[in-house]
């Protein structure tokens, strides 16, 4: 049985579910990584140290859980479909006013208001496709929604590679405002959760401290849990293309820094499709601890491979474990929470968890100047020690494959 039978089976509006949710983490991710290419640009129009600039990732990242805990509460208590629009729209028009920030004050408060909504779309999109869809599909699914975080690194590179040297970084941020137009493809095409219909006027007489009631230990475990998820991916990505530029000498705008970025994300995107397919059949946790140890060994070609064909071998497989190991995220938490918080808990457990590794970047830059300016070296340890605790984490948890969403048996 192919891997990815389980999309043949579903019907067209569960299509149509699926890849909206897709493009939704597509775009979000893509308006995130703009930043990341343009580091040295915005310090330089600012007079400010590349540190500083820096800063407006962590600040992005720190602000995702507020977005997560209040886009996941009115999506549990409005509905996933309505949230997930305003969502969208929210987050578009903060990256279009970043376009026009006259300081880097302006500029940091900018990117702090883009993570408020930057962390709702995750588990909004998150838990209406997985309440939308089979159980025997999920993995499958999973894999492809988190392969929409790479796609929108892959078209960050290729709008930066394309545009940057015609339009400069300001009109990058006014290029990130098109995923506004997603919300006409939602409105027209993509139905409500199914299971959120069944359990919205029972889920409206109660709180989320009483919905929450027995499942804190399971959310501080999830929280930490996605801290090293978080560390483990935004450690290989944030600052790969500042070591291109630093490390080996590639100019921002270059052919070669995009080839080697086009090959991260190929392979985050073959991974995850990968390991979450392959998750149904040996289980979530055997398949997140396999792609996180098998990181370890790729470790050297993708820092230190020496030739472009090697450093692009290495971009491709270390993206291929890294997001492979994502790849089982989607389902694996969707799976573990209870429908009532379904578009709160998974959602929030990330964005916290992405706010403990929120330093992760600045983290990287300062081992780095603490060994010459050697980005390569501090982000090799960092992988490296990360995947280890990831497997660990992993294996201490639980899990529950399969199990049925809105009070049914999983068919």
């Amino acid at each position: 049985m192919s891997l990815l039978a389980p999309l043949r089976e579903l019907d067209a509006t569960q299509r149509h579910t699926v890849l909206a949710s897709f493009l939704g983490w597509t775009l979000d991710a893509f308006d995130y990584f703009l930043l990341t290419f343009v580091i040295v640009a915005v310090s330089k129009e600012f007079g400010a140290d590349k540190a500083d600039v820096i800063y407006g990732l962590f600040l992005t990242l720190a602000a995702r859980p507020l977005g997560a805990l209040l886009f996941g509460r009115l999506a549990d208590r409005y509905g996933r479909r309505p949230i997930l629009m305003l969502d969208v729209i929210l987050f578009s028009v903060f990256e279009l006013a970043t376009a026009f920030a006259p300081s880097l004050s302006v500029f940091l408060v900018l990117r702090f208001l883009f993570g408020v909504a930057m962390g709702g779309e995750w588990g909004l999109g998150a838990s209406l496709a997985m309440e939308s869809i089979p159980p025997k599909a999920r993995g499958l699914v999973s894999g492809l929604l988190q392969s929409g975080y790479p796609c929108g690194f892959f078209l960050g590179a290729l709008v930066n590679w394309l545009l940057v040297d015609h339009i400069g970084w300001r009109g990058l941020f006014i290029v990130g405002a098109a995923p506004a137009l997603l919300v006409l493809y939602i409105r027209r095409s993509v139905p409500e959760s199914p299971v959120w219909q069944a359990g919205k006027e029972e889920r409206k007489k109660r709180g989320l401290f009483e919905e929450m009631r027995g499942h804190w230990k399971l959310a501080f475990y999830l929280t930490l849990l996605m801290a090293a998820f978080n560390m483990f991916s935004h450690g290989s990505q944030d600052l790969y293309h500042t070591f291109e530029e630093v490390n080996l000498h590639l100019p921002s705008g270059s052919g070669a820094a995009f080839l080697l970025v086009a090959m991260l994300n190929l392979g985050a995107m073959v991974g995850g499709l990968f390991f979450g397919a392959l998750s149904e059949r040996i289980g979530r946790r055997r398949a997140m601890i396999t792609a996180a140890l098998l990181a370890i060994p790729v470790i050297p070609l993708w820092m230190y491979g020496g030739s472009m064909l090697w450093l692009a071998v290495g971009a491709f497989l270390i993206q291929v474990m890294v997001q492979g190991a994502w790849g089982v995220v989607p389902t694996h938490l969707n799976e573990l929470s209870p429908d009532a918080v379904r578009g709160t808990l998974p959602g929030v457990a990330y964005q916290l968890g992405n706010l403990l590794a929120a330093y992760t970047a600045n983290a990287q830059n300062q081992i780095a100047s603490w060994h010459g300016g050697d980005l390569a070296f501090a982000m090799s340890t960092w992988i490296a020690g990360i995947a280890l605790v990831l497997a660990l984490l992993v294996w201490l948890g639980p899990e529950a494959r399969g199990v049925g969403f809105g009070g049914k048996r999983a068919g």
